[in-house]
């Protein structure tokens, strides 16, 4: 007999196919400008036919990894990108109709893979001012919810935990027995982290990705930090040779190449500063401590302004609904200085 899976049918999911060649690519929290383009080269030089041609090997750089993290390799699973270690993660900790609590708004990929398993995604709102009161989340947590999502910084919100604030999360979770997801993904945008529970304790998972300030997400990895035990669960459900060899290679030379990641972060706070300091100068309001990129109200239409912006700027950004006292406003991915500078000439002409 002919099956559908019944979770999937009703499932709404929106692939955007367009062609972004060619445009300042605001809208998608990458790196503007990507690696600095002797780098690329210099790592290139390193790929040989066989490279190309054979499946990817991960224990050398799973091992590096781990040296860079002050870990074992017990304690990590890589991944294609982090998405796929959060969708594991759930998969494998949670059960149909099971309870999963996350805020929103929030990376949606976390309340599709629930529904895409017939879970019961429990969504927490954020306050008009665009604040989280962790209240909110201690409120839903009940005796039979499986799994707690954080984000931190969360996107698109841009909103971090205290310390505080997680150690009062993890007691409730503790009382309850949930496990607890923390997605990292803009880690080094903001330095806080709470990797060292997910490494030291149980039930605690933490994923990031190499997408962001690694600026490769088109090589696709990503990692599950947690307990061995729970580690061992998610390398269960990974499909064979998930990861991609050019990221590994990748990601290794940017951790063992001196001042690189130290570059990378300087040259977003330098382009950070310098956007924020001129929506100040210009009476832009602005929301988004942390992560690379910021809600912007707009003095005009967003949705329209979104548009031109494409259409006559070639630059790309986002707008987004109903979000606190801002309404309908642009959430633009921050880069280094001169795109930064590129993006708001476009914006003072267009906005007014």
């Amino acid at each position: 007999m002919y099956y559908t899976n019944p979770w999937l049918i009703d499932l709404v999911r929106i692939f955007d196919q367009n062609e972004r060649k060619g445009y300042l690519r605001l809208d998608l929290n990458e790196n503007p400008g990507g690696l600095p383009a002797d780098f690329v080269k210099e790592v290139l030089s390193e790929v040989t036919p066989e490279f190309v041609a054979q499946y990817p090997e991960t224990l050398e750089f799973t091992e590096t990894l781990a040296d860079f993290l002050g870990t074992d390799i017990s304690h990590l699973c890589l991944t294609n990108g982090s998405a796929e270690g959060i969708r594991y993660i759930i998969q494998a900790f949670t059960s149909e109709n099971g309870r999963v609590v996350g805020v929103v708004p929030s990376y949606f990929m976390m309340q599709l893979y629930s529904e895409m398993y017939g879970r019961k995604f429990v969504k927490v709102s954020y306050n008009d001012d665009l604040t989280m009161d962790i209240w909110h989340i201690l409120d839903v947590l009940t005796e039979d919810t499986q799994l707690l999502i954080l984000l931190n910084p969360n996107n698109p919100m841009g909103n971090v935990y205290s310390e505080e604030e997680f150690q009062t999360i993890l007691a409730e979770c503790r009382k309850k027995e949930i496990t607890i997801l923390v997605d990292e993904a803009y880690h080094y945008f903001y330095p806080e982290t709470f990797i060292n529970y997910a490494l030291n304790e149980e039930h605690i998972f933490v994923t990031r990705t190499f997408s962001k300030l690694f600026s490769l997400a088109g090589c696709r990895l990503g990692y599950v930090a947690g307990w061995p035990e729970g580690v061992k669960m998610v390398q269960k459900l990974c499909t064979p040779h998930n990861t991609n060899a050019f990221g590994m290679l990748f990601a290794e030379k940017i951790m063992k190449t001196p001042g690189m990641l130290e570059g990378l972060i300087e040259r977003f706070t330098e382009g950070r500063e310098y956007l924020i300091r001129e929506l100040d100068a210009h009476g832009y309001q602005h929301q988004g401590e942390a992560g690379n990129f910021l809600f912007i109200e707009p003095k005009t239409d967003a949705v329209d302004l979104v548009r031109r912006m494409k259409e006559e700027k070639k630059i790309l950004i986002k707008s987004y609904e109903n979000v606190g006292r801002f309404g309908t406003c642009l959430r633009v991915s921050i880069g280094e200085k001169k795109y930064m500078e590129q993006f708001l000439k476009a914006l003072f002409e267009l906005d007014r």
